[in-house]
């Protein structure tokens, strides 16, 4: 299991449109992708369950990856949020 946390620096937090890209990004890879804040985790694969953690510029998030391709899928959605969010 590997896994990463990320401060959210967009103004707006994670909307709808960079929510579908990282859902998108997470669904490419066959292990398991989960996203909490604050004690809550859910499916990084579900964007109605990425949208339910309602984060906001200056939260804190933690991203984990569990299974096969969990090191690249790791690498890649860490990017992705530095590069996006």
């Amino acid at each position: 299991m590997k896994e990463f946390k990320y401060t959210i620096t967009d103004p707006q937090g994670i909307h709808a449109r960079p929510a579908g890209l990282f859902v998108k990004a997470a669904a490419k890879y066959p292990c398991k992708v989960t996203i909490a804040k604050d004690g809550k985790e859910v499916d990084a694969k579900r964007i109605l369950g990425v949208m339910s953690l309602g984060v906001k510029q200056g939260h804190e998030v933690t991203i984990c990856t569990d299974g096969e391709q969990e090191e690249e899928a790791c690498a890649e959605l860490e990017q992705f949020m530095k590069d996006n969010l």
